[in-house]
């Protein structure tokens, strides 16, 4: 389904590539482990709480199984909740258990949390999955990579936002592609189930939801873009009885777009061409776009997630990179909009993923051609006033001048006249205002989006192209009429170091120091987290790391009118490949905290969840948490020592990245 690429030495330290293959990790010691035995991965996130039992106050609490299957050879085969045969492959029972097509449960809800839950074994490398009720992508994932001994991994995500799909019958396709020979023998074995319940006081979630995707169900297919290859845009005449309307974005960056802030200037491409040959160019920047029309509605400046074999594999033993296994989407108001597409008209909307070109002077363009190649999609959440009545108002004011970017660059050459180094930095701003006034079902108001960006990236490649450091950060705030709105900022630096010796031994040195503050205030689309804390009853805590959960009961809790979350992660890690042994050390310590800001209180904030949880050669040596005023710790373990791996990769740095042969 996916052609491997040539190999660029550069980018060899950053492994990962949720689609492509890299080093699997296949026989890392000691770790936190289930009764089962198995290894327990976890991402550190605010807990989802979810109703033990099959009633509570509220009413029914009902849990459906909505997919058993084991992924083995699954390029382009996706599940598909419909009725299939079990099959044999690779002299192992394959399970396909298709449970047909999805169907609402026999009693009333307004809330929905999903549990996933994968095992694997083997060796295998980390892999993208993608969720689909129908054409709407719902959940988009990447998997751990498995041990010989095995691995487990449960992720819990509140699904809420899709109540009005969950109302009615969907197909449920689940496209997870993984590779299967007699190397990469890890099958990821996986379990999804949703609980639906009632809850008090539950937010206003859409009337009704559109895909922007490809609308490949009818093919048994996913319906994700993929850009630039794929024009990644959608027609609709919406309904004219529209209130409110927002759009979400959801992009991941694959192949040679996988770690784009570590991308040098266009101009700078072959600077150590005869050590590392071409660089992946087009600058560290990106920009997903949203266009109504050909015109621009607002953008995302993307989070850089990091896959979990991304790097070097020893960091995300047994914390995998924030947001791994939970890719998380932007929203963007579009009210402004609805007098003008609410007319009984077709409306064009369409997804773009922007880089830069520059003339090698300091000087850039925007291009909406980036590298290849970038997962997306996206979805209209549509808020319906009063049946028949028609939403009106004036013609949107559109201020989108074009960002604003300051480039600069060195490149320095040693003794004998070949480039030594190379550094440069990237400096770029955007402000975007777009207005109107419409007239709802329920009165006349001026509708706004206001986003203000700001984004700087040094980086610095040394030792002819074989070390590099990334520093750069990006910070924003999305406002919207509707009370939404939306700060946050990502840091990340990455320093790492890369080094082939003339036998075939592979060495990687890597560190970095990355965060996540995302603050979310009002009527958001998707949910805060916040609304967890709404369940009186008792609950389901999985504690992450932990091999069962546990029942708690989280009650005498304010009301909360916005979500603060920050986290940070520290980690270093080695790897060392020669033709007959491989081995790896690694080091990941996060914190995590969790607050909600008082209704009518600003100023209040109570914390709802904290953690701290640091590993040490793939085993959790410290780790506490703490939910609301209730603490538990993980047990944790003396720390491992250097992981003996197993390797036939062959001797080659190529067959060594699993980026082809020598």
């Amino acid at each position: 389904m996916r052609s491997f690429l040539p190999l660029c030495v550069l980018a060899a330290p950053y492994l990962s590539n949720a689609v492509l293959p890299r080093i699997p990790d296949h026989g890392f010691g000691k770790r936190q482990t289930s009764s089962s035995g198995l290894t327990v991965d976890f991402q550190v996130t605010e807990p989802v709480l979810t109703p033990s039992g099959t009633s509570d106050q509220y009413g029914c609490v009902y849990t459906k199984v909505l997919m058993e299957h084991d992924f083995a050879y699954s390029y382009g085969i996706p599940f598909v909740g419909e009725k299939g045969a079990t099959s044999i492959i690779a002299s192992q029972l394959i399970r396909h258990l298709h449970l047909g097509n999805y169907t609402p449960p026999p009693c009333s809800f307004n809330r929905v949390t999903m549990n996933f839950t994968v095992t694997s074994s083997g060796r295998q490398f980390d892999r993208l999955g993608l969720m689909y009720l129908g054409d709407i992508e719902v959940f988009r994932t990447s998997t751990a990579e498995p041990t010989a001994s095995g691995i487990i991994w449960t992720y819990v995500k509140e699904m809420q936002q899709y109540d009005a799909l969950w109302k009615a019958d969907q197909k449920v396709i689940f496209d997870l592609g993984n590779l299967i020979d007699s190397t990469y023998t890890g099958i990821y074995n996986t379990t999804l189930t949703a609980t639906f319940f009632t809850i008090p006081d539950s937010p206003a979630t859409a009337d009704t939801i559109l895909p922007i995707s490809a609308m490949m169900s009818a093919e048994n297919q996913g319906s994700a873009f993929e850009v630039p290859s794929q024009n990644a845009s959608v027609s609709y005449t919406l309904p004219t009885n529209v209130d409110r309307a927002v759009v979400s974005l959801l992009a991941c960056g694959q192949s040679t777009e996988e770690f784009w802030y570590t991308n040098v200037l266009t101009s700078e491409e072959n600077t150590f061409a005869s050590t590392t040959g071409a660089l992946y160019g087009g600058s560290p920047w990106r920009e997903v776009q949203l266009l109504i029309d050909g015109q621009l509605a607002g953008v995302s400046w993307p989070f850089p997630v990091i896959f979990t074999g991304g790097i070097a594999p020893g960091l995300w033993r047994p914390i995998v990179g924030i947001d791994a296994f939970d890719l998380r989407e932007h929203e963007i108001d579009i009210t402004p909009w609805l007098p003008a597409i609410l007319d009984g008209n077709a409306h064009t909307f369409e997804i773009r993923v922007a880089s830069l070109n520059d003339d090698g002077a300091g000087h850039a363009t925007l291009v909406e051609t980036p590298g290849s190649y970038w997962v997306v999609s996206g979805k209209i959440f549509l808020f319906l006033g009063a049946p028949g009545s028609v939403t009106t108002g004036t013609k949107p004011v559109i201020n989108t001048p074009p960002p604003t970017f300051t480039l600069s660059s060195a490149i320095t050459q040693n003794a004998t006249g070949a480039n030594q180094t190379l550094t440069y930095s990237v400096i770029a701003a955007r402000d975007i205002s777009i207005s109107s006034t419409i007239k709802t079902s329920i009165g006349t108001k001026v509708a706004s989006w206001v986003q203000k960006l700001e984004y700087n990236n040094f980086d610095a490649l040394t030792n002819q192209g074989l070390v590099q450091l990334t520093i750069q950060s990006t910070n924003g705030s999305d406002v919207g009429t509707s009370g939404y709105a939306n700060t946050y900022g990502y840091p990340i630096t990455v320093n790492s170091s890369f080094s082939v010796s003339p036998s075939g031994a592979l060495g990687i040195n890597a560190s970095l120091n990355r965060g996540l503050d995302f603050n979310v205030y009002g009527p958001s689309v998707f949910p805060s987290g916040i609304q967890t804390f709404n369940v009186t009853s008792p609950s389901i805590f999985a504690v992450g790391g932990r091999p069962a959960p546990q029942s708690i009961l989280v009650s005498n809790l304010p009301l909360f009118s916005a979500a603060l979350l920050s986290t940070t992660q520290i980690a270093s890690a080695q790897y060392y490949s020669s033709p007959n042994v491989s081995y790896s050390f690694g080091t990941t310590e996060q914190f995590f905290s969790f607050d909600g800001v008082k209704v009518g209180s600003p100023e209040v904030t109570d914390e709802l969840y904290s953690r701290h949880v640091k590993a040490v050669n793939a085993t959790v040596v410290e780790d506490s948490q703490n939910l609301v005023g209730m603490t538990f710790g993980v047990p944790s373990n003396a720390p491992g020592s250097g992981t003996l791996l197993q390797n036939n990769m062959g001797t080659s740095a190529r067959a060594i990245l699993g980026r082809g042969p020598a």
